[in-house]
Parts: C-alpha cells; sequence; structure tokens
C-alpha cells in the first residue's frame, strides 16, 4: 500500500521532539515541556427521586470551574544561558511582590519547522525554580526546571 507524502503528512503522527517555546514573545530552548492540559472541576447534585418508578436520589455532575493550568518546563543549564537573566530574575519579581505575569507560546513543528498546533498560556507566573540534582557519580547534564501557574491555556491549529 503506496501512500503519498501528503497521506503521511496528515495521517501519522507528529514527533514530539521538533517544538519551539517563546516567552513573553522571546524565543527560550527547554529540553521538555509538561502540563499542558485542560481539566475541569466537576460538581454533583442530588435530589430526590419522586415517581417514576426510581429508586433512591437522581444523581446529575455537572463541570464546574477550570482547574489551575500547571505548567513545567525544563533546560540545560547553559553558560551564559538564559538561566539567570530570564528565570531566575522572573521568579525573583515574584519573590518582592512585583509579579510579572507573562503568556507563553508553545509550538508543536513539522518536518519544515512550521508551526502545526499552538497552545497559548495566557498570564503565567512562576511558582517554583528547581535547581539540579548534582551526583559525582553521574554524567548527566545538569537541568533546572521551572513550575509556573497561569490562569488559562488555549489551543489551535495552524
Amino acid at each position: 500500500m503506496a501512500l503519498s507524502t501528503d497521506d503521511i503528512k496528515n495521517r501519522y503522527p507528529l514527533p514530539s521532539y521538533n517544538y519551539a517555546v517563546e516567552i513573553d514573545g522571546e524565543s527560550i530552548s527547554f529540553s521538555q515541556v509538561s502540563g499542558l492540559s485542560l481539566s475541569f472541576e466537576t460538581t454533583t447534585y442530588k435530589e430526590s427521586a419522586v415517581g417514576g418508578g426510581r429508586p433512591g436520589p437522581v444523581v446529575m455532575r455537572m463541570p464546574g470551574q477550570q482547574s489551575d493550568v500547571t505548567l513545567t518546563l525544563q533546560k540545560g543549564v547553559v553558560r551564559g544561558g538564559v538561566s539567570i537573566g530570564v528565570l531566575y530574575n522572573w521568579i525573583r519579581s515574584t519573590q518582592i511582590n512585583q509579579i510579572q505575569k507573562k503568556d507563553i507560546k508553545i509550538r508543536l513543528l513539522d518536518e519544515t519547522g512550521s508551526a502545526v498546533i499552538s497552545w497559548t498560556v495566557i498570564n503565567a507566573f512562576p511558582t517554583s525554580l528547581e535547581a539540579p540534582s548534582f551526583d559525582a557519580n553521574s554524567n548527566d547534564v545538569a537541568i533546572e526546571s521551572m513550575q509556573l501557574m497561569a490562569d488559562s491555556l488555549f489551543m489551535e491549529e495552524s
């Protein structure tokens, strides 16, 4: 079964390693992004059954408020990189109660580098910045992790 290039492009999933991250319009490289999820709290309503032959209460479940958007960004520590200039100074502004909420765009790219799907995180601010773990018996890369909380998340196809 021969497939054309267009069939392959439209039927096969995109690889997850080809993505770009922008924080407040500035492109920053991250080795891992997680937490791009939307969920809603649920509310349960119970009312007594009157007639209809149903025993017990009638249970209805309804969507409630949107749950918090919590995003985790991880990157390798690079000499002269954005670690101190962007990430540390951003969380430090939170520490001194001058919160700078920023929009973040994560774009999943195709093989040509064009955005296929974009996630926009609105009004994100850092809640934690974790330094890398140090181990003299390891040759792993030093990875720092920043956790963010945001107001909302939007997803769109390009």
